[in-house]
């Protein structure tokens, strides 16, 4: 069975895209910890992010440092965190978090409730 990431990829499920190409996908998170907080994954359904080939994991990072730069460009942030955590869908991923203290990284914090028109105006400013 397809993971909830796999069916966002083959769009039966909406998402706010970011970036895209032939091997990754990037959208924003539904459950944000800031503006910007943005899932990047392999299209190829892996569970473990450590299980993904040495060349796809490179290529996956310089995928994600593209987005980081946009985020940290539009969002005026101090650094983009870069979060693996993996255990709440079994598909590998990649947060990218704007964050100005390490707090704005706790993933126990409230997260934003945003409009789809909020959404869709930071998808836009980060493509």
């Amino acid at each position: 069975m397809a993971t909830i990431f796999s069916r966002i990829v083959a769009g039966e499920i909406p998402c706010y895209k970011v970036a895209e190409n032939d091997k990754f996908f990037a959208f924003l998170d539904i459950a944000p910890l800031a503006k910007g907080h943005t899932l990047v994954i392999p299209k190829r359904e892996v569970d473990y992010f450590y299980d993904l080939e040495d060349e796809e994991l490179q290529e996956m990072i310089l995928f994600a440092k593209s987005i980081a730069k946009k985020i940290k460009a539009t969002t005026g942030c101090i650094k983009v965190a870069t979060v693996v955590l993996g255990l709440e869908v079994p598909h590998a991923h990649i947060h990218l978090v704007p964050m100005n203290t390490e707090n704005d990284v706790d993933f126990k914090r409230e997260k934003l409730s945003l409009t789809p028109e909020e959404f869709s105006e930071i998808a836009k400013s980060l493509q």
